[in-house]
This record gives structure tokens, sequence and C-alpha cells, in this order.
């Protein structure tokens, strides 16, 4: 017995002998540089490959840019229902957090009190107007947050309709023809 384990399995003598032969077939691979030049000379690749080269290499035509024309005859209702809905949803939130911030830098700024004092010396009756308690955080937040989930709602069905009515027309008129390229 040797200590070698290879020797003792005739499967890794099989592997062995099945790479020599694929080595033994295959031409030898030159790297290529994007422009499809190879990277290295023929005289360099004769040295390294050891063996001959053919003298004309094979030429390959440039590849062309592919197109594609492709015509958007139906939109899924549903579909755009369902997008619509958490995009005005992503929208409403975005308009109470812009609300919040805004109103505490006009608070901190000191917006409502200058205007209440703007008021007052113009002889108007401003005791019985604190804009600071009119718009008070929660008041506002209230007010934005209800026309968020109004306007979800009216932009999710009206988003919904105008894909109801492009699946209409473009049944009428062939769609949208629009050519994708591959450049």
């Amino acid at each position: 017995m040797s200590e070698n384990p290879e020797d003792q399995n005739p499967e890794v003598d099989e592997v062995v002998d099945y790479m020599d032969d694929q080595q033994e077939s295959a031409a030898p691979r030159v790297a290529r540089s994007v422009s499809n030049q190879p990277l290295i000379s023929e005289e360099q690749e004769r040295e390294h490959s050891g063996g001959t080269i053919p003298s004309r290499p094979v030429r390959r035509p440039a590849p062309r840019a592919r197109r594609m024309s492709l015509s958007l005859t139906r939109v899924d209702a549903w579909s755009v229902a369902k997008v619509t809905f958490m995009l005005s949803i992503a929208a409403g939130l975005i308009q109470i957090v812009a609300a919040g911030l805004l109103w505490a830098l006009l608070n901190v700024a000191g917006v409502f009190d200058q205007i209440t004092q703007l008021v007052s010396t113009t002889g108007l009756d401003a005791s019985g107007l604190d804009l600071a308690n009119v718009f008070s955080l929660s008041t506002v937040l209230s007010a934005v947050t209800i026309f968020s989930i109004i306007e979800v709602v009216i932009f999710t069905v009206l988003i919904t309709i105008v894909a109801l009515l492009y699946n209409v027309v473009s049944s009428l008129v062939g769609g949208i023809h629009v050519t994708l390229g591959d450049d």
C-alpha cells in the first residue's frame, strides 16, 4: 500500500485522465479585450502554448445593437389600483411629517406670536385671537391626516379610472408603441 490516498482511489485516476484528455483536445484560449483584440501578440501566444496557431484568426461580425418594438395595449386595473394606493399612502405620510416639521419651524421662529401682535397693533380685537391655540400642533396634524386620507381615496379611484379608460382607448387605437434599444 502506498501512503498517497489518491493512489488508492481509482475514481480519482479516472477524473485526472478525463481532465488530461480535455486539456489536450481543447484549443488554447486567448484573452481578448473589449474591442475583441487579443491581449497578447501571436508570437507570445505561440511561446506560451508551445504549438502553432492558425495564420488566419476567425473573424466575428461586430455585434449590432438589438432593437425591439413593443406595444403597451393593456394595463391591469387592479395592479394600477394597488400601486396607486401604496404610493398615495407614502405621499400622505410625507405630507403629515412635512406639516409637523413646518409647524415646529414656524413655532420656534415665533411666527404665530408675531401675527397675533400684528393684529393687536392694527386696533382689531386681538383678545379672542390666539393663533398659537388656533393652529396648535394637534389641530394641524389632525387636519393634514384627514386631508391625506381623502387624498388617498380620491387618487386611487381616479388613477384606476384612468387605467380603465386607457384600456378602452388602446383597444381602439392599438396602444402606445415603444421601441427599446440595447445601446
